[in-house]
């Protein structure tokens, strides 16, 4: 199966699917310094560095998950939380791509702020977005202390699946057979570590060691997803595509 990321930041989503044996395709990431990472890490992947630049049509039904996590500024609870005024508000970019690209997964992830900024209208226009586009929606909070990483940091997960061909075929349309799908998907999710949290950090990206001349190591680490969580996923669809062939 085949896997691209949007602000991919140093590359925690292509680390996970890697991990879960998934092929990744590209990436979409404007920072400098994790564009160095992830050439260091991923240099067969294809680099795209402006995502208002990008365009998908020509990877149209060709990559099966899409993951991103957009910037969290607008909704952040440490931030002004301007929500969508925030020119940092870079879902319907996501959007479009998903849009143009039609792949079978998604994986969006953000911080707990998104939950309630506008009293929970924005949360609830990215879901009717995904629905509109022809996508099943689940939302699970998951932290990063789940994977035993050393602090909570509460994340939101956005697992679509499309509503097409799977869910409309020979996963067939009941409710029933659909919750069990997803229960299947995410059965597995609190499985102990497979890797250590700083091991993995240390091999991205390096840890805080004291204080460094230039904070971008420490900005990369900070807007980073931890990968154990996003493996299990990526794991998990894998599981579910094998068992409905």
């Amino acid at each position: 199966m085949t896997h691209a990321s949007l602000f991919s930041g140093i590359g925690g989503f292509d680390l996970a699917a890697e991990w879960a044996g998934f092929e990744n395709i590209f990436t979409v990431e404007i920072d400098e310094f994790c564009n160095k990472v992830l050439e260091k890490n991923f240099p067969a992947v294809k680099k795209y560095k402006d995502i208002y630049e990008f365009n998908g049509t020509k990877y149209t039904g060709q990559i099966d998950i899409i993951s991103g996590g957009f910037p969290c500024q607008p909704v952040s609870q440490a931030g002004k939380r301007k929500g969508t005024a925030d020119d940092r508000w870079l879902w319907p970019e996501m959007l479009r791509i998903i849009s143009e690209i039609k792949p079978t997964w998604i994986i969006v992830e953000n911080v707990y702020g998104m939950l309630n900024i506008e009293n929970g209208l924005v949360f609830k226009q990215v879901h009717a977005d995904l629905e509109a586009e022809g996508y099943e929606t689940q939302t699970f909070i998951i932290p990063a202390s789940a994977k035993n990483a050393p602090h909570r940091r509460n994340r939101v997960w956005i697992i679509a699946h499309t509503n097409e061909e799977r869910l409309q075929g020979k996963f067939g349309t009941n409710g029933k057979e659909r919750q069990e799908i997803r229960d299947k998907q995410f059965a597995r999710r609190n499985r102990a570590w497979e890797n250590d949290w700083v091991e993995v950090a240390t091999t991205l990206c390096g840890v805080d060691d004291g204080v460094p001349g230039r904070v971008d190591r420490l900005k990369a680490l900070g807007n980073a997803i931890v990968p154990q969580v996003a493996y299990e996923i990526f794991k998990s669809i894998s599981t579910i595509e094998k068992d409905h062939k």
